[in-house]
Order: structure tokens, then sequence, then C-alpha cells
């Protein structure tokens, strides 16, 4: 797999026939190891052990019903009092982070109401603050810490 721009993990991998799996520690699953979900298991571990979310207050591909269709987002952390407060949307390295992502994010947080959100294909981040007040983005350098995030 790809190296990201991230810290380097230790991750649990196994062959079963032609597929590649790895153990997601949050979902305690093995899961398809596609370059999206590669993506996605190095920013549960940043955030974990970087910025020091607790695992069991992350969700991993829950759905969110927007205008009457089932979509499923990447990763939302919560607070805690278990209000959503970071959504968390994951390419595959290959895929450009655009406007259409950001659209994509700002539609499932239509129903969340996070106050933070992380877009990421590993390679490029982009975290931003949704200033719900003034309606607008304040885009930041680094993913703020748990116990900093406001929510």
């Amino acid at each position: 797999m790809q190296k990201l721009n991230f810290p380097q993990y230790q991750f649990d991998v196994k062959r079963d026939d032609d597929r590649l799996f790895i153990l997601d520690q949050v979902r305690k699953k093995w899961v398809s190891l596609t370059p999206e979900e590669w993506v996605r298991q190095h920013t549960i571990a940043f955030l974990v052990m970087e910025r020091k979310f607790p695992a069991g207050l992350i969700g991993i591909e829950k759905a969110v019903k927007i205008n009457q269709m089932n979509k499923r987002f990447d990763v939302v952390c919560y607070n805690q009092d278990t209000n959503p407060v970071l959504l968390v949307e994951c390419k595959a390295p290959e895929v450009e982070i655009t406007q259409t992502v950001l659209d994509q994010a700002l539609r499932y947080n239509s129903q969340l109401q996070v106050n933070y959100l992380l877009l990421t294909n590993g390679i490029t981040h982009v975290i931003a603050f949704v200033d719900y007040k003034n309606k607008k983005l304040e885009y930041l350098d680094n993913i703020p810490s748990f116990d900093t995030i406001k929510g």
C-alpha cells in the first residue's frame, strides 16, 4: 500500500486467497483493504494516537439519510456527551480533495451538525471549523486534539 502523509503505524493485515484485509481496531473486525480503507485506518490511528480521541467515541461508516437517500459517512468523532464534533471524509490517495468532496461532507454535515470537518486522501488533509454563526468555514492548519475540540 502507498505511503501516506501520516506517522507510521503498525496494522494487522492478512491475506485471504487474493484479497488483503486489515483489522479495524474500532469496529473490531477484518475489513477489505482498499486504498480508501488504508487512508481511513491511518486517519483513525492518527486521531486516537496523536489527537487522543477515545476509540469508543469514534463511529465508522454509519448511515445518514439525506434527501430520502441512505448515505454512509466515513468517520465521525463524538465528544464526552456523545454529540458529533468531527466528520471525516476519506478518499483513496489518487482521488483529489476538491470542492466536490467538500460538498459531499457538507451534505452529510447538514444532518450531523459537527463543528469540524476533515477531508483527506492520506496525502492532502483539509481541516475546517464550521462557523455556524457567520455561515462560513475557517480553514485550520491542524486537527484539534480531543481535549480542545469545541462542541
